[in-house]
């Protein structure tokens, strides 16, 4: 039979979803048929071409806090009946940018932050879906973590250190919730090349200023000089987003704890 990635009439809640991979996740899940609550800190110019009632509910929440996740969860069985899948995207670097003064430099404040978006904040939308998830009768959670957790870098360590830890609870929740028809993974994305990298001030930019060179060629040297990217280049968000979907849908009906690496061959061993 030919692979068919359907999720027709499935509720999706994405965390994170104002740019980058998580816009790109929720534009895959809307021509995947779902039905998508998509929450991001601000309104996103991304998704605003996509705003239907009927399909799309996007959802203004700072995720990093204790209540933040659960509106997206309540906004999911309110305006679509309930709730089958949970993409937990929100994360990223807690300073807008590598630490340059190493580990001495991050502080309890910096490490907190870090916890906060990187770990607490899909715990809590954890906590909040899982009840709804079940009473559809099952569903999927997908993580979206980073090859950082198993590719620690000392400019981003807490920014590892959390991902890490996403990794080893998307492992737990999925040993716990299989009996009851919860599939759980994690998708570990090398770099790509999202607003991360390429709006102004970003990482992109920094590398290029370090390096004297223009933003393209700093991104280029360094999928080089990473101990070399096989294929050559960054990712992009769809390329991630589509691995995202594949294993939210009945496609993926046999993977639960699994942590899938797509990094372009970066990563050259288990």
């Amino acid at each position: 039979m030919p692979l068919t990635v359907d999720l027709t009439e499935k509720v999706v809640v994405v965390t994170g979803a104002g740019k980058g991979i998580g816009a790109a996740v929720t534009r895959e899940l809307l021509d995947a048929g779902a039905r998508v609550v998509a929450g991001s800190r601000s309104a996103s110019i991304d998704l605003a071409g996509l705003a239907s009632d009927k399909v799309l509910a996007t959802v203004d929440v700072d995720l990093s806090t204790a209540e933040g996740p659960g509106r997206l969860v309540a906004t999911a069985v309110e305006r679509f009946g309930g709730l089958d899948v949970l993409v937990n995207n929100m994360g990223g670097l807690t300073n807008g940018g590598p630490w340059f003064g190493g580990f001495l430099s991050v502080s309890d404040d910096d490490w907190l932050r870090s916890v906060e978006l990187n770990l607490l904040s899909a715990v809590r939308a954890t906590r909040a879906a899982v009840p709804a998830i079940l009473g559809r009768g099952g569903g999927a959670i997908v993580n979206v973590g980073s090859v950082n957790a198993s590719l620690p870098d000392p400019s981003v360590l807490d920014y590892s250190a959390t991902k890490a830890a996403l990794t080893n609870l998307s492992k737990s929740l999925s040993a716990e919730f299989a009996p009851q028809g919860i599939r759980v993974n994690t998708v570990s994305p090398g770099p790509v090349e999202t607003p991360l990298w390429t709006a102004p001030g970003g990482l992109g930019e920094q590398l290029s200023t370090a390096m004297g060179t223009d933003m393209q060629g700093a991104m280029q040297a360094m999928a080089d000089g990473l101990g070399g990217i096989k294929l050559g280049r960054f990712g992009t968000a769809e390329e991630v987003a589509r691995l995202v979907v594949f294993l939210a849908s009945p496609a993926a009906s046999y993977i639960t704890g699994s942590d899938i690496v797509i990094d372009g061959g970066l990563i050259k061993t288990l």
